[in-house]
């Protein structure tokens, strides 16, 4: 079967071929990228209007299709024009999956202006962070997060709001359908593939988020190593004669996929709504995550794709509503954000009756996917993240900066278009990041002799809970607020659910009090929900610490009793 996966993966990239390869020189450095994607986002998305009628985004009972949504983005895009909104610029987005998300970002990418994710999880000093950081024109946002937004408004330099599904007494704050009500052809502008396309922002080792500069380059050079993978995998199992004894999907009128996780994010934006776009498919919005809810929507929409964090396949394998739905559409079940464990693989493959498993490994700073794996390749390695994809250049390196050889040990780094710029008005961290072009993730690998990669270990001091990002010096930042917090260290523990839990041990200053509840009302306001400890405990002696006088953070992971955390 590997035999055959090589000899696929070369007849596929030669020249000639729909994935072929080309060097091309990025910002001083030849990268590995494909000779025939789309130049820009622009150009991917006006290829879509061949799609016409078909379904393109779905919300409730609303249906937009590609001609409406082409209509819909050419508007938003003129009314951004009028209001001196120009190439190279800056708009962002902050609200949940709605429709609204993709048109605004679909007329963003066409008109050259850069989108800003904004996480709708970010408490108010959060938002207001990197709106100061990365100073948009044009803030689009729903009704919590324009309400958040009003608060901050201290200036005439504050950006234009705009209200989506959503009131306001605000005389300064455009509703959406006047955006829509421009109308117009969509406007002739050139766009070079390696400006900015989006900023999605990262949280920070220092306790800031980072604004990762995604490309235009990068993100098309995605959508192409995603169909890649489908299809390389694809041949090489029909040529190795491996044929599943799962019945295959129904056949159905339009690839679909369900959109949630949030669009501010790779995982959403690039790899699922990209993908389908490309496809000619239809994005299936959730007002927010509920696998009963889901499971109807599979049944009425006939959904061929469910892409997610691992916690979501699970609970829709597991909910009581499973047996007795209609998920014969469904092909492919998985997901990325968080590594699925190997039983999980064998859980969808055993109790989906059509859909096979399969995963991506990737990272905000590589535009999406680094690896992907699926079927019978991920029954055979599951516990790999498959291999690199052909854009990209893999090398496990040791603290030194040193190669070592495959089979061994060492940090994942990366190099090819899919490659961030670098992180927003942050010259050094990028420096540090990227070497002459290489990408250090952070996270410990090796690479077996097939080239697929097994993700051992992170060398990044961070919390991965449920596919979300948590460092833990961000969050140890807004503990120390408080001022009865002489010592925390804020670590990971395990969680059947969502991966990993957020989890602080704290030493108290002498003379003060705090207890659980108080503590997290205390941080409420300052960080993000999902950065809250779930586990905390109060230690009557200092945190243990090295020589160097860090904290012992494995120590304590290993000898604290979560019965014992409040």
């Amino acid at each position: 079967m590997y035999k055959e996966l090589s000899q696929a993966w070369e007849e596929l990239t030669s020249e000639g071929s729909q994935f072929e390869l080309e060097e091309v020189n990025v910002r001083g450095i030849d990268v590995l990228c494909y000779k025939n994607q789309p130049a820009t986002l622009r150009d991917f998305w006006l290829s879509s209007l061949r799609f016409g009628n078909a379904d393109y985004l779905v919300y409730g009972n609303e249906r937009i299709s590609y001609t409406q949504a082409h209509e819909h983005v050419a508007s938003v895009a003129n009314w951004l024009i009028k209001n001196d909104v120009q190439v190279g610029d800056k708009v962002a987005i902050a609200m949940r999956n709605y429709p609204e998300w993709m048109l605004a970002y679909w007329a963003c990418m066409s008109i050259g202006a850069t989108c800003v994710g904004m996480n709708a999880w970010w408490a108010t000093p959060e938002l207001e962070y990197a709106l100061n950081d990365s100073k948009p024109k044009v803030v689009i946002a729903d009704q919590e997060r324009l309400e958040q937004l009003i608060e901050l408004q201290d200036s005439d330099e504050f950006p234009q709001l705009v209200a989506v599904r959503a009131q306001s007494k605000s005389v300064d704050v455009v509703q959406w359908n006047v955006l829509l009500e421009k109308g117009g052809e969509m406007p002739e502008i050139e766009v070079d593939p390696d400006s900015d396309a989006c900023i999605f922002y990262t949280s920070g080792t220092t306790g800031r988020p980072k604004g990762a500069q995604l490309t235009h380059r990068g993100c098309v050079a995605n959508a192409m190593s995603l169909a890649f993978a489908h299809v390389v995998q694809s041949v090489a199992s029909s040529r190795a004669g491996v044929t599943s004894t799962k019945p295959a999907a129904k056949e159905v009128s339009q690839t679909s996929a369900l959109v949630i996780t949030p669009l501010f994010h790779v995982t959403a934006n690039n790899c699922v709504a990209h993908s389908i776009t490309m496809a000619g498919g239809k994005l299936v919005h959730m007002y927010k995550w509920d696998a009963g809810e889901a499971l109807k929507l599979v049944e009425s929409e006939q959904i061929t794709t469910i892409s997610g964090v691992p916690v979501m396949s699970r609970e829709l394998i597991a909910h009581p509503d499973f047996e007795r739905t209609d998920t014969s559409s469904l092909k492919a079940l998985g997901g990325g954000g968080a590594q699925l464990q190997p039983d999980l693989v064998e859980k969808i493959e055993s109790s989906v009756e059509t859909a096979r498993p399969g995963t991506g490994y990737g990272m905000t700073e590589t535009c999406g996917i680094i690896t992907a794996i699926s079927a019978d390749f991920f029954l055979d390695k599951p516990e790999s993240a498959g291999p690199a994809m052909p854009c990209f250049e893999a090398q496990c390196f040791d603290d030194d900066g040193e190669a070592v050889p495959d089979g061994e040990i060492g940090e994942l780094w990366v190099k090819g278009a899919q490659v961030i710029k670098g992180y927003l008005n942050r010259p050094e961290a990028t420096s540090q990041a990227i070497t002459e072009g290489w990408l250090h993730t952070g996270d410990i690998a090796r690479i077996d002799e097939d080239g697929f990669i097994f993700i051992v270990d992170r060398k990044k001091d961070m919390v991965l809970r449920g596919g979300e990002n948590v460092y833990c010096a961000e969050v140890e930042s807004a503990i120390f607020k408080h001022d009865a917090v002489g010592e925390v260290s804020v670590f990971g523990v395990p969680d059947d659910r969502l991966g990993e839990e957020v989890a602080a041990a704290l030493y108290l200053k002498d003379g003060h009090s705090i207890d659980a509840d108080l503590l997290r009302s205390f941080l409420e306001p300052r960080i993000a929900k999902h950065k809250i400890p779930q586990y905390l405990w109060f230690l009557e002696r200092p945190l243990p610490r090295n020589a160097s006088g860090k904290f012992l953070k494995r120590e304590l992971q290993e000898t604290l009793n979560l019965k014992d955390a409040s």
